[in-house]
């Protein structure tokens, strides 16, 4: 563990997808990239997986970098997506209701934040942000539109509920776009994610260059094309890992 300096923070990334889900780069390429843009943390969200974040965290312990990375995942509940960083090992199971799900995860000791609420394209959760008990909110996502960046900021300000900033980055490049400013006393997943309970956080707004949004179109037609040739498929990756998601 690194100890912080008050008046600096940690800086990190919180959204992020790789090769376990619709990702470019692999966990490890993921965790590369991030000490590249000089973070210090980061979660790795694949959509309705533990699996890259773990294998992200892995990597980092064998290059002995000083980076952490948090459980996390992007769950696709029935309502929307929704954003859940753990300080320890992967829960067992996941609800698929969002409200359950944001319970059984605070008996886990994990935070549950709505990704993009009022982003409709991108499956946020809209209104349901307003019932309540979440650890705080994604205010600020890097390829959602202003509108509903700014309707996330004006719901977290209601709630009371911190604020994060993220690069929901599919590619390397992208990732650090958009980072938080943490103000925990070490760095460790634990006392990350407690100063965020806490609103020890500071989101950092920020857009990907143009060349990196070109580069992300590009990534997003080729997989396409090759989800096409493969024939159906579903987002499902944890039954693969024996970690069930409740339907």
């Amino acid at each position: 563990m690194t100890n912080c300096m008050a008046d600096e923070g940690f800086r990190g990334d919180m959204h992020m997808h790789t090769t376990v889900s619709d990702g470019k780069a692999s966990p490890e390429e993921a965790v590369l990239a991030a000490i590249e843009k000089g973070l210090d943390f980061i979660a790795v969200t694949d959509h309705d997986s533990f699996r890259g974040s773990v294998l992200a965290r892995k990597a980092a312990e064998s290059m002995r970098a000083e980076i952490v990375v948090i459980t996390g995942s992007e769950v696709r509940t029935t309502r929307g997506d929704v954003l859940v960083y753990c300080p320890g090992s992967a829960p067992e199971a996941v609800p698929r209701d969002p409200l359950e799900l944001r319970d059984r995860m605070h008996e886990e000791n994990c935070l549950v934040v709505p990704a993009h609420p009022f982003d409709k394209r991108r499956k946020g959760i809209g209104e349901l942000v307003y019932k309540g008990g979440w650890d705080a909110i994604e205010v600020f996502n890097a390829y959602s539109d202003p509108w509903s960046n700014r309707r996330a900021e004006e719901a977290a300000r209601e709630l009371g509920l911190p604020g994060l900033a993220n690069s929901d980055a599919h590619i390397p490049e992208a990732i650090g776009s958009a980072y938080n400013i943490v103000n925990a006393d070490v760095l460790s997943a634990e006392a990350i994610l407690e100063a965020i309970r806490r609103g020890l956080v500071t989101p950092v707004p920020g857009r990907p260059s143009a060349g990196v949004y070109l580069s992300t179109l590009s990534w997003s037609i080729e997989r396409r094309l090759k989800r096409h040739r493969r024939g159906p498929s579903r987002l499902d990756y944890l039954e693969d890992e024996g970690i069930p998601y409740e339907k």
